[in-house]
């Protein structure tokens, strides 16, 4: 397996999961997929566990990941408890070690290695103190000027802003975005990261003229991700595309 070559002139492209298209999402082997090849940035998503921990994850519970093997409450269970739970690969089969949830430490170490731009989704809603913490886990490491923040809950991003006032923080959003939710966000200086099929050329043209910046996911189809390009989107993030 590969990834699917296309034409992305000068845009950005972020690995989704890491190089979720060809190993498992999420795990320390599809960031290091992703930092191998000529990705700008690799995406993951983050919780808080019940005991203070910081884990990449997309769901709230292990049940899509380990293909219903278990239902494990990410935030409610502390790490201890799950964390040499082995995943099924891709194809479905469990025969690798390495395939298990990683802590934020290791994703950030990562991608500090492979020099790639860390595209940090906050899941649920963050208590600020608790988006202190993970801020100061990237500062550890020394890494917070190669951090990108991106979120669907708009408190998480006024937030991030207040603590990050010149960093790239995107609001999430799978619906296409009105002329007040715009204003808001040039209010913030948020730029967007939206559902491919909810945005227009119309609606990138205004934001650019704000001097915002336009991501799209999940973007897995070589044609589609060129159309992409020829609209002006500046990032493009996916499981495959290269």
């Amino acid at each position: 397996m590969d990834t699917i070559k296309f034409k992305k002139k000068k845009v950005k492209v972020i690995a989704h999961r890491g190089l979720s298209g060809l190993e498992k999402e999420n795990t320390c082997p599809a960031f290091v997929g992703a930092g191998n090849r000529s990705y700008f940035g690799i995406e993951t998503d983050v919780h808080r566990t019940v005991d203070g921990k910081y884990v990449v994850i997309h769901d709230e519970t292990t049940k899509r990941i380990s293909n219903g093997a278990n239902e494990i409450n990410i935030e409610k269970t502390p790490f201890d408890d799950y964390k040499s739970l082995s995943l099924p690969d891709v194809d479905g089969i469990t025969n690798r070690r390495d395939l298990v949830i990683p802590q934020l430490i290791d994703y950030i170490k990562i991608c500090k290695k492979y020099d790639k731009v860390c595209i940090l989704e906050f899941k649920n809603r963050f208590e600020k103190e608790h988006t202190k913490e993970v801020l100061e886990i990237i500062k550890g490491e020394d890494y917070l000027h190669k951090l990108v923040c991106i979120s669907f809950n708009w408190d998480n991003c006024v937030d991030l802003r207040e603590l990050l006032p010149d960093h790239d923080i995107q609001w999430l959003t799978g619906e296409p975005i009105d002329s007040d939710r715009i204003d808001q966000m040039i209010k913030y200086n948020f730029n967007l990261d939206i559902n491919y099929g909810s945005i227009d050329k119309t609606t990138i043209k205004r934001l650019h003229a704000h001097g915002l910046t336009v991501n799209v996911w999940t973007v897995n189809d070589k044609e589609t991700g060129e159309k992409l390009v020829k609209m002006g989107v500046d990032y493009i993030t996916t499981n495959i595309l290269e």
